[in-house]
């Protein structure tokens, strides 16, 4: 029987609901973590609605698993937790006191969603791939469906491949394992490409003081040789990877790869070790390198349940034995080069992590975390994914999100960035040793880029709520019928947005500066990635704004420019260039309609009789015109520009030459017509006096 009916007066209401009850309109239970939020697994992201200082009691509420260190102060008197930065949470950085009125603006409804794509192996009925909100693929599927709503159909958001999930085929190719393909030499040289690739990824603690042993080719016996051996092999296959590619190269980085994942599966599956989990997070590594991010995802898995399964996860006390305390410091570099590739990884994808389950409640780092000896790209990187867990798990897990969840984000990526180390901000030039300097250098861009990954990730709902208005400001200012109400911007969403566009904007400003310097690798799995949604968020900006930003113009060129150099030997590069070259063109058309609307009203009293371009016999439109006009031009890298020219580089690719700029806009030479200029026929005649 159904219960009986409560009497109103004798309801009992908490004082103070969690944000996530008061979205959903249930029931609160009044204290945090809530009921609600703990059965449906997101108690560390439950936190109250009405006021900051009232989050304060929840971290009194569990106890911390480290010991008690008095954290310090700032220059305005705030403490923030060094070791760990993402428990500050209840107490807003002093920067951000003018973004409190987004605690009371209203919630932005996530215009992303998940979506199911079909893998391009040639079943395109059979293998579909999951991708979530957050990805940047979702993201590409709304900017797609706002340009074709505001210009129409372009290659850009009409392509034949807008439904499939680039992954590249696997090389099963044979060999003979008992042959080396380098000396040992080279293997040295390998290596130290792999450490300048993963360098602020990963501290394997592996080559130290047995380098030289571990490169010796002789063949391996015991399991555990064997074991080595694959770790060896991956990591010459990942720093051959990130080389040029000549037919050595790419013959060394199949080799070393499909003998260490031969050597992987032979036997080691059976029991977990921690070279287990070392051997299938290069794995992964390797995949995500060579186009194959399923691969590279599924891997992760196997790591992350090893792991859990040798108890990396767990909080337990220090050791008193020196060479136990060695293995320990081992461990947590382990640990923390998983989470920090699983939750990046899960991050571009949209997709959970196996990682995010497994961490504290309230953050707090276990106490061997702390004890383990510094690696400062590592713990920076480390602390950042635990934010970055946080990110994805507070906005993205609901149907809205919240100015006042994203401010306190925020705030923890403000605090981190505060009293990140100096030798993380700085290009130290005290390396003599060029592969050092250029190991230092890559560590501090993948930590930069991180960093704003992670801003963009908390502020794009707000962007795409903001430029969505924009958008529909500037047609209705457009518009020839009469003026109606106009949508207002909310203040707190343009300051997120604004943080979202500056964050792109530094991104990829860093890495250009790392390019026009030569350090960078010719593969970087997880950079490229970052660059796409750098780069996508600076193409709806442009695209939304009337007015022309020459420093947004001249960055989004640069992002097209790594691209290109990536595109060389990544597909997934290719792919890349190929959909901002595509979003390049249609920003291209957008700016070349409002000038012509503007015109238009301008000139009310005056049109324009005659063009050579328009040689039908037939009336034809515009939009009939430019669609023609794309069909027959080069469909790929020629629709960045419009009949521009090309010049072929040293390396035998073809570069388009972009249109000059006056004052800070395009200057278009197809716009310079015929009618537009004299002809002065004499000088023809005068050379022949």
């Amino acid at each position: 029987m159904p219960r009986p009916k409560v009497h109103p007066a004798n309801r009992l209401r908490a004082n103070t609901a969690c944000t996530a009850c008061r979205t959903s309109k249930k029931r609160c239970s009044g204290y945090f973590p809530c009921t609600n939020c703990i059965h449906k697994g997101r108690g560390r992201s439950c936190t109250p609605f009405k006021s900051v200082p009232n989050a304060g009691p929840r971290s009194r509420l569990v106890p911390a698993s480290g010991p008690t260190v008095e954290a310090p102060r700032t220059s305005r008197g705030t403490t923030v937790d060094l070791r760990n930065p993402s428990n500050d949470i209840g107490t807003p950085h002093p920067e951000f006191d003018t973004l409190e009125a987004g605690s009371h603006s209203p919630e932005v409804t996530h215009q992303t969603h998940p979506r199911m794509l079909r893998n391009l192996q040639g079943e395109r009925g059979m293998k579909i791939l999951y991708v979530g909100k957050a990805a940047s693929l979702s993201f590409l599927q709304l900017l797609r469906d706002t340009v074709t709503q505001h210009i129409g159909p372009s290659q850009f958001s009409h392509n034949g491949g807008s439904e499939d999930m680039l992954e590249a085929e696997a090389h099963h190719d044979l060999l003979n394992s008992s042959e080396e393909c380098c000396t040992i030499d080279e293997k040295d040289r390998f290596i130290q490409n792999y450490h300048a690739a993963t360098s602020g990824f990963f501290n394997l603690s592996l080559c130290d003081d047995n380098s030289c042993s571990l490169i010796d080719p002789a063949d391996p016996k015991t399991d555990r040789e064997k074991t080595r051996a694959a770790i060896v092999d991956l990591m010459i296959a990942i720093g051959a990877q990130s080389l040029p590619n000549d037919r050595k190269t790419l013959q060394v980085e199949r080799f070393y790869f499909a003998r260490g994942q031969r050597r992987t599966f032979a036997n080691m599956l059976e029991d977990p070790s921690v070279d287990l989990v070392r051997v299938f997070l290069l794995m992964s590594f390797y995949m995500l390198g060579a186009c194959r991010r399923n691969t590279a995802f599924m891997y992760l898995g196997v790591a992350s349940r090893a792991a859990v399964a040798l108890g990396f996860h767990a909080d337990f006390p220090a050791p008193l034995n020196p060479d136990e305390s060695d293995k320990r410091n081992e461990r947590t570099r382990l640990w923390m080069s998983l989470c920090i590739l699983d939750l990046l990884v899960s991050s571009i994808l949209g997709r959970p992590s196996a990682i995010s389950p497994l961490l504290p409640e309230n953050r707090q780092e276990p106490s061997w975390i702390g004890a383990a000896p510094a690696d400062p790209g590592l713990v920076a990187s480390y602390q950042l994914s635990l934010i970055l867990d946080e990110i994805i798990n507070c906005l993205y897990s609901e149907k809205e999100a919240s100015a006042q969840q994203a401010d306190l984000l925020l705030c923890k990526l403000n605090a981190w960035g505060e009293y990140l180390p100096r030798s993380l901000r700085t290009s130290s030039l005290e390396h003599k040793d060029n592969s050092t300097f250029r190991e230092h250098t890559i560590r501090n861009m993948h930590v930069a880029c991180s960093y704003h990954f992670a801003v963009i990730l908390v502020t794009r709902p707000f962007l795409v709520s903001v430029l969505s208005v924009r958008l529909a400001r500037l047609h209705k200012s457009l518009s020839t019928t009469e003026p109606s109400e106009v949508p207002e911007e909310d203040q707190a969403h343009s300051r997120l947005a604004a943080a979202c566009i500056d964050s792109a904007v530094y991104m990829l400003q860093t890495c250009l500066e790392v390019h026009k310097s030569g350090l960078l690798l010719r593969n970087m799995c997880i950079l490229k990635a970052f660059i796409f949604a750098a780069a996508l968020v600076l193409g709806f900006s442009m695209f939304s704004h009337r007015d022309v930003d020459p420093e947004i113009d001249d960055v989004f060129r640069g992002a097209l420019t790594i691209l290109r150099m990536l595109a060389s030997q990544s597909a997934q590069a290719a792919h890349y260039l190929e959909i901002i070259t595509k979003l390049e063109a249609a920003i291209n058309k957008r700016r070349q309609q409002l000038a012509a609307q503007a015109r238009q009203r301008r000139s009310q009293y005056v049109s324009r009789i005659f063009s050579l371009n328009d040689s039908s016999a037939t009336p034809q439109t515009q939009s009939e015109g430019e669609e023609e006009q794309a069909r027959n031009t080069t469909p790929v890298l020629s629709q960045s520009v419009t009949s521009y020219a090309w010049l072929h580089t040293d390396d035998g690719t073809a570069a388009a030459v972009s249109p000059p700029m006056v004052d800070g806009a395009l200057f278009d030479w197809e716009g310079m017509d015929l009618p537009l200029w004299d002809s002065f026929p004499f000088l023809a005649e005068s050379t022949t006096i």
